[in-house]
Order: structure tokens, then sequence, then C-alpha cells
């Protein structure tokens, strides 16, 4: 098992040539502005604010790595959903970010993080059909469970899978304020890296 607790930033990338060496698989984390995201990787790996939480939108432009237990890479990705730029997720995370996920080999999933207070939206739509396309093994992670009753989370829940075409038994329920989840989460990566 890894340990999520010893993680250290290594780099933040804003070309293909800064990308670390692949020497490690590697789990990268996608979701659209303000749903988490950092939140979720904090609750992850045990500290409160390794990854920089930002209350304006858009803030992380490059691919943030970071190294776990000497083994893993944790690659955070730029939110969208708030860049002005036309509909899409190509359009949306143009040139790196497309790239880093079509072409690097040591990526073993992409966790695509959705908040579960939320319709299904477009860009998470396209995003999901677009791993489905070229083949990127990835996990949904429903976010922000705390902020819902009980009974709101299943019908939101299977109203977000029915949209992405989806079982129950393909994603995660989550919480980062109560680590709801969090075990699950982290069996479900084991199985990636495995991979």
């Amino acid at each position: 098992m890894i340990n999520y607790s010893k993680i250290e930033f290594l780099i933040s990338a804003f070309s293909q040539k800064q990308l670390p060496e692949a020497q490690y698989p590697e789990i990268a984390f996608a979701g659209r502005s303000n749903v988490g995201k950092s939140s979720l990787m904090n609750k992850l790996v045990n500290r409160r604010s390794l990854v920089k939480v930002s209350s304006r939108p858009g803030k992380t432009q490059s691919l943030n790595y970071f190294e776990v237990d000497n083994s893993l890479y944790l690659v955070d990705l730029p939110g969208y959903g708030y860049a002005k730029v036309p509909k899409g997720v190509k359009n949306l995370w143009q040139g790196l970010i497309a790239a880093y996920i079509e072409n690097r080999e040591n990526l073993c999933c992409v966790v695509v993080i959705i908040d579960i207070r939320h319709p299904l939206k477009a860009q998470d739509f396209d995003l999901v059909s677009w791993l489905q396309d070229i083949q990127v093994p990835f996990l949904l992670v429903y976010t922000k469970l705390d902020k819902i009753t009980r009974s709101q989370r299943f019908k939101h829940a299977a109203l977000l899978d029915a949209g992405l075409g989806i079982k129950a038994a393909d994603r995660v329920l989550f919480s980062a304020k109560t680590g709801e989840g969090k075990e699950e989460l982290t069996e479900r990566l084991e199985k990636y890296i495995k991979m």
C-alpha cells in the first residue's frame, strides 16, 4: 500500500519539456474550477494545505506534480469551465493538458471530480467522452457529499450516473470535509496503479 502521507511538491510544469522523467505511475486529478479538487487531494494525502485551495476559479495554470512515497506521482491539472475560450474539453484544455493526457505513457488514471450538488455539465460529459475515445482509464468521484442530505445524494448520484452512462460501481462518493469515501478512493487508485 502506498503511504500518501509521504508526499512532497515536485514541480509546476508549464510545458512538455518541464515534465519530470516518467519513472513512476501517475494519477492526474481533473475537474471544473471550484469543484473541490484541491480539497480532495489534501484529504487524500492527510495535509491541510499541500495543494493550494483557492477561492479564485482557474488559479491553477500548470501541471503541478507531487511525489508520493518514492513510488507515485499525483498531478493536479488546471480546472476547466472558467477559461473564456470555445466549448469542449480539447478547446478548454488546449496544448499542454490535452497532449499530456494523450501521450503520457505512465499515466494510469485520470480522476474526474464532479460536484454532486449540480446537474451534469457539458464540459464534464465532454471530458469523460474524450477519455473514453482515447482509451485513457478514469475514475469518477462525486464530491461535496456533506453539503446535501442522504436522500438527495442517491438521487443526484443516479442522475449523474445516467447522464454519463455509467453504473454506481464506476464511481466514488466523497467528502473532503468528513473523509467519507477516502478509503474507497485509495483502494480504487491502488488497482489502477497495479494495472
